[in-house]
């Protein structure tokens, strides 16, 4: 399979928004996602104090849509995602991500986007001082290891109000946001 190249604008030496040092790299990207649109990638990455974001455009303006996806086996998590800074992404309960400050867009897949969810849970499970709140983030790991695994369905749900988002696949139900 021949591999794909793509050219990345970069600008250095930036002044970073968190510690005013002129340490700040931007990246900016243009994609053609298949079965999709063509989709800018952006990230800002600071060597002093670390901090990074990163972001996913059209460049074609969308709606608000949200996008209801059934994970049932293994070959769904092959599915690709497209998450914006601006998306509110929902996995069955274990999990739902609110857009902020600290958010991130993305392109991934199903895998990724619960290998994330993953993480998370494992960091809580470890860091957590509330005993409920650790019982809670392991029985959710196992349950997003049993979806990893390809023996337990979920649903996802991404809702973005700038139509930045999607879950590229034949399944996904699209809905228009009031």
């Amino acid at each position: 399979m021949e591999e794909e190249s793509y050219e990345i604008e970069t600008l250095e030496n930036q002044k970073c928004p968190m510690c005013g040092q002129n340490t700040l790299t931007l990246l900016e990207s243009e994609r053609e996602i298949p079965y999709f649109k063509k989709v800018f990638l952006f990230s800002m990455s600071c060597s002093s104090c670390h901090y990074h974001s990163s972001d996913v455009e059209v460049a074609d303006a969308g709606e608000p849509l949200k996008f209801t996806f059934e994970v049932q086996d293994e070959k769904d998590l092959n599915v690709r995602v497209i998450k914006s800074s601006e998306a509110v992404v929902k996995v069955g309960r274990i999990a739902t991500i609110e857009p902020g400050i600290a958010s991130n867009g993305y392109i991934t897949n199903i895998e990724g986007l619960l290998s994330r969810v993953k993480s998370q849970l494992e960091f809580a499970a470890e860091s957590e001082e509330d005993e409920d709140a650790v019982k809670k983030a392991k029985a959710h790991l196992k349950k997003i290891r049993r979806i990893l695994w390809g023996s337990d369905p979920v649903t996802i749900i991404i809702s973005d109000k700038t139509g930045n988002s999607a879950i590229v696949s034949d399944k996904a139900k699209i809905e228009k946001l009031k």
